[in-house]
Formats: C-alpha cells, sequence, structure tokens
C-alpha cells in the first residue's frame, strides 16, 4: 500500500506544476506578442488573469516583460515548495527554498523551451499545415531562441541544424542546473 503522504504531494505538486506552466506559458507569449485572438493565448490569459491582473495594477510591464506574472510565477513556486515541505515534515529554510524556487523556475523554462523545440521540429516534419492554433505559438515561441543560432550555423544542405544546437545547449543547462 502506498503512502498517503506521498500521494498528496504528488498531486499537490502536479497540480501547482501545470499551473506554473500555465504562467510561464503567457509570460512567453507576451514577450514574443503573440496573437491575443488565438484561443490558446485566450484560455491562458483566462486562467492566469485572476491573480497577475490585480498586481498589474501595481506592478507595471517593463517593455515586453509582464513583471506582475513574473512575481505571481515565482510566488507560486515558493507556495508549493513550502506546501511541500510541510507535507514532508521537513525543516523550512526560507533562503534555501527561496533559492530552489528560482532554479526549479529556470529549469521549467529550459524543459519547456525542450519539448516546444521538440515539437517545432515534429511540426515542421509532419505538420506545418495542419490549422490546429497551437502550431504557430510554438513556432512563434520558439523563434527567439533558435534565430540566434540560425544567424551562426546556416542551414546545411537544406537541413536546419539550430534545433539539434538548442536542445544539446538546453539539455547541458539543466545538467549544470542540478536541479
Amino acid at each position: 500500500m502506498g503512502s498517503p503522504t506521498a500521494a498528496f504531494a504528488f498531486l499537490v505538486e502536479t497540480l501547482f506544476h501545470l499551473y506554473l506552466v500555465v504562467l510561464l506559458l503567457r509570460i512567453l507569449l507576451e514577450m514574443v506578442r503573440s496573437d491575443f485572438y488565438n484561443p490558446i493565448v485566450q484560455l491562458l490569459l483566462k486562467a492566469t488573469d485572476p491573480l497577475v491582473k490585480p498586481l498589474s495594477k501595481i506592478i507595471p510591464p517593463a517593455g515586453r516583460i509582464n513583471l506582475a506574472a513574473i512575481v505571481v510565477l515565482y510566488l507560486i513556486q515558493l507556495l508549493g515548495l513550502i506546501l511541500l515541505s510541510l507535507i514532508a515534515g521537513a525543516a523550512i529554510d526560507p533562503v534555501i527554498l527561496a533559492l530552489i524556487a528560482l532554479l526549479r523556475l529556470v529549469r521549467m523554462l529550459l524543459v519547456l523551451y525542450l519539448i516546444l523545440i521538440l515539437a517545432g521540429v515534429i511540426l515542421s516534419w509532419v505538420g506545418q499545415n495542419f490549422r490546429h492554433p497551437i502550431v504557430p505559438l510554438v513556432f512563434q515561441l520558439t523563434d527567439p531562441v533558435l534565430a540566434p543560432i540560425r544567424r551562426v550555423l546556416p542551414p546545411l544542405g537544406g537541413f536546419d541544424l539550430s534545433p539539434l544546437v538548442a536542445i544539446i545547449g538546453i539539455q547541458f543547462l539543466i545538467i549544470l542546473l542540478g536541479v
């Protein structure tokens, strides 16, 4: 029989993680100025507005960066870690938790980009003409990461190797973080 504590910790961590991904996607889509009439973007905005909008009145954006959403993202990550520490009965060191929260968010960003780049590669092979609203979002989100690599490494024989270089770099950073 499984541990109720472990099951509850899994549930809490999963729910927090899902909402953090939604918030992170919102931040990234605002940074790339994606189409806000896209139904996926509308869903992300509706899911995150209750927490982000009130704070947006206090913390203004910095250019394309929604600072209020970043603060909410960090606070939710921190709250999730505090809850998991309480569930596990572990001692809570606020400085360590604050640092772990930051490192976990960086890792989440890297993993999200890894998944988006892989999705973009698969879509470039089989589904560029798909009419699903997520397809342009994948390419809009990955272009800021892949474009600088494409400027340095042009297509070789018709093959774009920038996703491979980006994936290797992201994996290197994930391993380096060690979180």
